[in-house]
């Protein structure tokens, strides 16, 4: 599932960074987790394609891109949406 959503977020948002986490572990037991993981992400962006959208909007086209995957297996994604300015203001 991870190949999956790099494989997507690469594409749509040709990134200068990019880094997805599988922390279902974190979750055994809570809504949404599966066994054999793979149900609860969190995905760190930066993207020059991000420049002049809000953070909602943002938000809505990593849901657009990663459509099939919430809508089956992933019950969880935490999104860090930056553009390289932002990314490089937070170091």
């Amino acid at each position: 599932m991870a190949e999956t959503i790099r494989t997507k977020l690469e594409a749509a948002f040709a990134p200068a960074s990019l880094d997805i986490r599988d922390e279902s572990s974190m979750h055994a037991g809570h809504g949404g987790w599966r066994e054999g993981g793979e149900t609860h992400f969190r995905v760190s962006i930066v993207s020059k394609l991000f420049d002049g959208l809000s953070r909602v909007e943002r938000h809505r086209r990593v849901h657009d891109v990663l459509d099939a995957e919430l809508s089956g297996r992933v019950h969880a994604l935490t999104l860090t949406l930056l553009t390289p300015d932002e990314a490089s203001r937070r170091m």
